[in-house]
């Protein structure tokens, strides 16, 4: 069954305030079981916009994803985290389908540690898919895994592209590299004038969970 996941991005005005937020939150967190793969670490914004603070659950499908955010319990925490921070905030449903290299599914979660987090949209599709066929060769060399690439989503809070892409890599340096290359770069280059991209590349998390 295929993962959800909460993918938002915040800028903080009221540290404080924020952090009884993230105090408040870790209650329904733990209830549905949620999972942080990004919690506010190193970032390099590569391509269009971005807030300052990027955070990425999981869950375990996006029925229950949804149901975390809509619980009461969160909603007590969110109205803090709303006199504090301003947030962009999707949850979305993850991929089951075919990767750019023949790694399964869950072992490609288990090995991600670092991640490109990107929001399109797509003004010509036939030469956006040219584009993202070039760039899987690459993206396999580099170990990237599609986590999440489109499916089914609601903007719950803020704004929001047509379109979401979520690449889990083995490491920070592999997803910058992986974004950098030449071949990369090439494939890129075959969307310009037929999509709009914000994408971040986010240092994964690996401290305490909910």
């Amino acid at each position: 069954m295929a993962k959800g996941y909460w993918i938002a991005h915040v800028d903080v005005s009221d540290p404080e305030a924020y952090q009884l937020y993230r105090a408040a939150n870790a209650e329904p967190l733990h209830k549905y079981g949620a999972r942080f793969l990004v919690r506010a670490g190193d970032f390099t914004q590569v391509e269009g916009a971005s807030r300052s603070r990027h955070v990425v659950l999981e869950f375990v499908d996006y029925g229950t994803a949804l149901a975390c955010y809509r619980s009461s319990e969160y909603q007590k925490a969110a109205a803090l985290r709303r006199r504090a921070a301003e947030t962009d905030l999707v949850v979305i449903a993850g991929y089951e389908g075919p990767q750019p290299a023949p790694i399964a599914q869950e072992a490609a979660r288990t090995a991600a540690k670092s991640f490109w987090v990107g929001h399109v949209d797509v003004s010509e599709p036939e030469g956006y898919e040219a584009s993202i066929t070039a760039g899987l060769p690459v993206i396999a060399r580099y170990g990237g895994q599609f986590l999440v690439r489109g499916g089914a989503f609601e903007r719950v809070e803020g704004a929001a592209r047509s379109r979401t892409i979520l690449l889990g890599f083995p490491s920070y340096a592999a997803a910058l590299e992986c974004y950098d290359s030449p071949d990369h770069q090439a494939a890129a280059a075959l969307r310009n004038g037929k999509a709009e991209l914000d994408l971040t590349v986010c240092e994964g998390y690996d401290g305490a969970q909910p």
